[in-house]
């Protein structure tokens, strides 16, 4: 009987060392994978940090405008080319007026004429 339980117990004991031994061996597969993830995301920061510097320096103002002079065939911009705030056109009428209770009602009375009903546009319209 003593015999039969040493045997169990050395099995028990092989069984579990065995065990621990997978348990490490998974663990180190994890940590390895874990370590060249790590190496790669340095790798990708990197890159994208070589990225943002190449895009700046592409970005530069001075040379997109060496380029645009020697690409684009525009003109430099004159002073005459702005107007002043008397030349905009006046502001269009609202829709719908402020402080009305039934914005949507006075959207459909403004266009309540036969013709804007039909699709028709005025004369004035017309091309």
């Amino acid at each position: 009987m003593l015999r039969l339980f040493n045997i169990l117990v050395i099995a028990a004991l092989l069984g579990s060392a065995a065990w621990v031994y997978k348990i490490k061996f998974e663990a180190t597969v994890q940590a390895e994978s874990v370590a060249k993830l790590r190496t790669e995301i340095r790798r990708e920061r990197d890159q994208i940090a070589i990225l943002r510097a190449e895009w700046a320096h592409l970005d530069r103002p001075d040379r997109l405008q060496e380029l645009a002079k020697r690409h684009l065939k525009m003109r430099p911009i004159e002073v005459t080319q702005f107007d002043t705030l008397d030349g905009l056109p006046e502001r269009p009428k609202p829709i719908v007026p402020p402080g009305t209770a039934d914005p949507i009602g006075a959207i459909i009375e403004d266009f309540a004429d036969a013709d804007v009903l039909n699709g028709t546009l005025p004369d004035r319209q017309r091309r």
